[in-house]
């Protein structure tokens, strides 16, 4: 049962059938990564019994291809080098064990529950840098979202860009949602200040703010982040809920440094992964985990609307070993 903002879902859907059908498509989603990792994997311990200094070679070599990171990559061979060390792992292909459990360890570290709004609604503003996926991310979670019985308004706070607010339109138009937005070039607080007056009148449960694209470099425009917090603040206490940071997979370890800046100005408090299909590298997962102590909140993994799906430790961890 997948929980939301508001407690647990209302989705009458039966949970272990949902949780299976997750797997299987988080499984198909990194297809890529899976194949290339296990395939060196499997090149590291495949007919040694002797764990020396060309398998421990071999597997930082699997790990930093994957993009597990460095940090992670390095605290994953000092803990096999201790415990061979101690004699409580003698066997190469004991290793492959070792290595899941210390992904799952990592990722269970970063957990943090969604905070519970008493009252509707509940506000998520999406933030990134141009190019990241966040308006297509903003429609696949409102399809999420409705999924589970909540219902959703949009609103278009990218007014720099007149091609943003249309595309946004487009989305509300697909899933079925209102969206309130304003002409080009206002002021973006004034109509996450309107979208969220809206939100309380009609009691909707979320309200999904869209944000301009803006590179973490641009102190102006990090603050107006900030402004636009603080605005959320005075309308609903407690708001913004939720800040998720849209980063691209395929950016590899380059999104971190975007992460780290966007989370000291926009204290964000969750990721959403997309084009998880698209890379070999998926293991950047951990590496955002591990590096920058955010839970991963969704990843994409295609093309079509239904394809944002919730992220699970477990279920990531399994659909890669298993």
């Amino acid at each position: 049962m997948f929980k939301t903002l508001f407690g647990s879902s209302p989705s009458q859907e039966p949970s272990a059938t949902k949780e299976s059908s997750l797997l299987e498509r988080l499984k198909a989603g990194v297809q890529k990564t899976r194949a290339g990792l296990m395939e060196k994997l499997e090149d590291a311990v495949s007919g040694r019994k002797e764990i020396n200094a060309e398998v421990l070679e071999e597997l930082e070599y699997a790990l930093i291809t994957a993009d597990i990171g460095s940090k992670t990559t390095a605290e994953i061979l000092e803990r096999i080098r201790e415990r061979v060390a101690r004699h409580l792992v003698g066997d190469a292909a004991e290793l492959k064990g070792l290595i899941r459990q210390y992904l799952l360890e990592v990722l269970e570290a970063t957990e943090r529950p969604l905070p519970q709004v008493a009252e509707p609604p509940a506000v998520i503003m999406v933030v990134g840098v141009n190019g990241a996926g966040k308006t297509t991310s903003i429609g696949k979670l409102t399809r999420r979202l409705q999924s589970e019985g909540r219902s959703v308004l949009l609103c278009a706070a990218d007014t720099f860009r007149a091609a943003a607010i249309e595309q946004l339109e487009v989305w509300a138009q697909r899933t079925g949602v209102d969206l309130i937005r304003q002409q080009p070039g206002s002021d973006p607080s004034a109509v996450m200040f309107d979208a969220l007056q809206a939100g309380k009148a009609r009691k909707i449960d979320y309200v999904i703010v869209d944000t301009a694209g803006r590179l973490h470099t641009k102190e102006n425009l990090m603050a107006e982040l900030q402004k636009m917090r603080r605005t959320a603040a005075r309308v609903i206490p407690g708001a913004p809920h939720e800040v998720l940071l849209v980063i691209e997979a395929t950016t590899g370890q380059n999104g971190l440094e975007q992460a780290r800046k966007f989370t000291e100005s926009s204290e964000v408090t969750g990721i959403i992964l997309t084009k998880l299909d698209g890379t070999a590298k998926g293991g950047v997962v951990v590496a955002i985990s591990r590096e920058l102590g955010l839970p991963i909140r969704y990843v994409g993994v295609g093309e079509q609307l239904d394809d944002l799906l919730p992220f699970e430790p477990a279920n990531f961890v399994a659909s890669l070993f298993d």
